[in-house]
């Protein structure tokens, strides 16, 4: 498998392509290939093209070059691929469903599933066995409005039409708390559920003023957005959303920076972790492989020329801001590593 992949989303995907591929020859060349799905998000967002890009650098299925060799620095026989999902929320109840052998969310919906509170988690008991692997990096809660409206700020979406995402959607659970931080409760705005595809019509059509998308910049959806010149990001400061950082303290405050999207300044907004969660259930010693294989030397390159936010998937923040317990496994490997102090 070739260590650098080409920058940008489409050479994630074709990633994905050349994973199946040898998903399919593998399970005809051998019977001891690992099959490791992770859950994702829409194509139009960050965690699809992400998860295609560490799923190439985990993966070394039956037949490969060994490391050294210059072939795969992955997991041998692993076989890893990324899954399209409808997000946090969808990625962790397919986990606890068994559709997923682990997935992407964001840390204050993994900390809600994991603790079970009812008003980010309403699909029955704590799952208290969720855990860790990393966290990955920062996404940005873009707020994007259409130019024409002349909408300076979060209040004056009242009265409007807002994609607040899906439901299973970590962003859609944002969207609702940051809108209710704002004063703009159910009931002062019209929701559109629509993903982040379904979003970038309805705003280019005129049947939504205003969206929330979550991602890490730069995002597909909101550069497609942008780059029209009709649509611009609005700011989202922490100190006029009163009682958001009490009722979510996984948000923190956090600057777009100018020339990430065109026709766009520098916007203050703000971020939350996106982090790779797994079931405690998962076999440790696969679970430490892959953690492994994730910080190996060998695949830096191809994780930071792969995609904007590959740079930021480091092993020095692996740690920072996580929201629930570490895998025994991934913990196993940050001791080792001298990350984890020991108890």
């Amino acid at each position: 498998m070739a260590k650098v992949i080409a920058k940008g989303a489409m050479a994630a995907v074709l990633a994905i392509s050349v994973l199946l591929t040898m998903a399919i020859s593998a399970r005809v060349q051998a019977d001891d290939s690992i099959y490791f799905r992770i859950g994702t998000g829409s194509t139009a967002g960050t965690y699809f093209p992400v998860g295609a890009l560490i799923a190439a650098i985990i993966s070394s299925p039956p037949g490969s070059d060994a490391c050294d060799d210059g072939g795969a620095c992955g997991v041998k026989n692993l076989i890893a691929l990324a899954t399209t999902s409808q997000g946090s929320i969808a990625n962790i109840e397919g986990i606890a469903a068994g559709r997923f052998d682990s997935g992407f969310a964001q840390a204050d919906i993994a900390a809600w599933a994991y603790l079970g509170h009812p008003n980010f988690w309403r699909r029955g008991r704590a799952m208290t066995s969720l855990r860790a692997i990393a966290n990955l990096y920062p996404e940005s809660v873009h707020l994007v409005v259409a130019r024409h409206l002349e909408i300076t700020s979060i209040r004056d979406l009242k009265g409007h039409r807002i994609a607040i995402d899906r439901p299973g959607s970590g962003a859609r659970s944002s969207a609702l708390a940051i809108l209710n931080a704002a004063g703009l409760a159910e009931g002062a705005y019209t929701p559109v559920t629509a993903g982040p595809d379904q979003t970038i019509r309805a705003l280019t059509i005129g049947t939504a003023d205003a969206a929330f998308l979550v991602a890490g910049y730069p995002s597909t959806a909101v550069r497609e957005l942008t780059d029209s010149g009709d649509f611009t990001l609005i700011p989202l400061r922490l100190s006029e959303l009163a009682g958001l950082k009490r009722s979510n303290p996984y948000f923190f405050q956090h600057l777009i920076p100018e020339n990430t999207y065109q026709n766009t300044p520098a916007t203050p907004s703000l971020a939350v972790g996106a982090q790779w969660v797994v079931d405690a259930s998962m076999d440790p010693d696969l679970i430490y492989e892959v953690t492994k294989a994730l910080w190996r030397q060998e695949n830096r390159t191809t994780l930071s020329g792969g995609h904007e936010k590959g740079r930021l998937i480091r092993r020095e923040t692996a740690l920072q801001g996580l929201s629930i317990p570490l895998h025994p496994g991934a913990e196993r490997y940050y001791r080792e590593a001298g990350i984890v102090t020991p108890e």
